[in-house]
């Protein structure tokens, strides 16, 4: 058996992740606070197509720097460029859409061709045939989407988003339908783990920060604390699976399925924070607002439950946990639905993740003592 050597995790890497989380922060404006005149429907699905932008951008980056990147100054410049081209991006993203589409999709454009050309280097640079026949994949996938982003950021709207988006989706599949072709140069897995990991939590920071305005003075109540408890309780359910359950030693692996149950993690985070501020506005309506938290609630649990392939041989979800999972998250939307008020849902939510915190921690302490 091959002995892993983990990769450390350096500090531009985590710098990088800033401007990210920024972006993602930002994107929650899109459907926290909906331009006149529009659906949260219709924001939801821009806000959907922009995160993929900026997480697949984030997990490629990923990617070539868990496999090549060295802390050298060629890969730091690009880091720096590459956050200039984010932050600029999250920054224009207020407003119409059709006011926005065309600097930032040419800017989309200019970040996968960065992409392009750090794949490309390495490419040229490597005397493996493995190395060359993966980058050369990546060169092709990413150039795929930049002549696409390009495309459509000169084209008439309509058609220009269309082709855009047929862009950002193939970058976002093709990686997941050549999985295969990837396994001769295998991911550093608890590098790509870490990484992950931290994205998380910092995504957890940006919903504490959000929330932060039910902890003053004139907002302060019980139900402030509830709900500091449901993002706490959501935490634990994640750390407790990715990092006690999870076998952080796992060799021959592309990171494939572990970068792909991250997507709806972090959309899940995204709805349940915008959702926090929803259920405690008064002229938006309750049953939406629950709907859009339990959707949240849903995602993110479905992601947690995706990662059970990577378990440890002698830890695993146990039927009981799956089942009280399933039937709290299912029965809270339903009385939620029932008393439609602040503190009901506030209550009955924190009942929810508690008990599933409660319930998925107590399993893996119990399977670990054997």
């Amino acid at each position: 058996m091959n002995k892993l050597i983990p990769k450390k995790v350096e500090l531009t890497e985590l710098f990088y992740d800033l401007v990210f989380v920024y972006a993602v922060s930002k994107l929650t404006g899109l459907i926290s606070h909906l331009p006149e005149g529009s659906s949260f429907f219709q924001q939801f699905v821009i806000f959907s197509i922009m995160l993929i932008v900026f997480i697949n951008t984030w997990m490629v980056e990923t990617v070539f720097t868990n496999r090549y990147g060295k802390n050298s100054i060629e890969n730091i410049l690009f880091f720096m460029f590459d956050m200039a081209i984010v932050l600029f991006m999250s920054n224009n993203i207020d407003g119409n859409i059709q006011q926005w589409f065309r600097p930032f999709t040419l800017a989309a454009a200019l970040l996968s061709a960065t992409l392009v050309l750090q794949y490309l280097l390495v490419y040229l640079r490597s005397h493996k045939q493995v190395d060359k026949n993966l980058t050369r994949l990546f060169v092709y996938i990413l150039s795929l989407r930049t002549i696409l982003l390009l495309v459509g950021a000169l084209l008439p709207f309509k058609i220009g988003l269309t082709i855009a988006l047929i862009g950002v989706l193939s970058s976002w599949i093709l990686p997941g339908i050549f999985t295969s072709k990837m396994t001769g140069r295998a991911i550093n897995f608890p590098h790509l783990l870490e990484r992950l990991t931290a994205l998380i939590i910092i995504s957890f920071g940006e919903t504490i920060v959000d929330i932060a305005d039910y902890f003053k003075i004139s907002e302060f109540n019980i139900f402030s604390v509830l709900i500091f408890i449901i993002i706490c309780a959501l935490f634990m359910v994640y750390i407790t699976q990715f990092d006690h359950f999870i076998d952080e030693n796992k060799t021959k692996q592309t990171g494939n399925r572990l970068i792909y149950l991250h997507y709806p993690v972090l959309f899940g985070i995204s709805l349940i924070t915008v959702s926090l501020d929803f259920i405690g506005e008064e002229e938006f309506s309750k049953t939406a607002a629950t709907m859009i938290l339990y959707a949240g609630l849903i995602l993110f649990y479905l992601g947690i439950f995706l990662a059970d392939i990577y378990n440890k041989s002698n830890i695993k979800k146990e039927r009981h946990v799956k089942i009280i999972f399933i039937a709290s998250t299912l029965l809270g939307l339903l009385f939620c639905n029932l008393f439609k008020n602040f503190d009901a849902i506030v209550l009955i939510t924190t009942l929810v993740t508690v008990i599933n915190s409660f319930t998925l921690s107590e399993s893996m302490v119990r399977q670990s003592r054997f």
